[in-house]
């Protein structure tokens, strides 16, 4: 059970950084603050599951209501499998590493 302060502390803040703990600390998925929590990536055996339903004839939203996952990713997983060739995690851009592997180990 959720203090009675606790839930009106988060009415009143609703969509802050405030609002964001309290639901965590009572355990809580909030909708409204998804686009806060970053989600860790699918694994591959997922992805290639949706590949796999995908090439069976279902849609977009027929397999994100069957896996779970938001339609957006779909679409994003079947797009880049469409210009890939793959379902593995795709090498990003970024700064490269100061040391050398070699140094690394050092």
């Amino acid at each position: 059970m959720v203090p009675k302060p606790i839930i009106e502390f988060m009415r009143k803040n609703h969509n802050t950084k405030e609002h964001y703990n309290s639901c965590i600390y009572a355990g809580w998925t909030c909708p409204t603050l998804k686009g806060i929590m970053k989600t860790k990536e699918l694994t591959k055996q997922v992805r290639d599951k949706v590949v796999e339903k995908y090439e069976a004839g279902l849609g977009y939203k027929k397999i994100s209501r069957a896996l779970n996952i938001s339609l957006s990713t779909i679409k994003s997983i079947i797009r880049k499998w469409k210009e890939y060739g793959t379902t593995a995690n795709l090498p990003r851009g970024g700064r490269p590493p100061k040391l050398k592997s070699r140094t690394r180990r050092k």
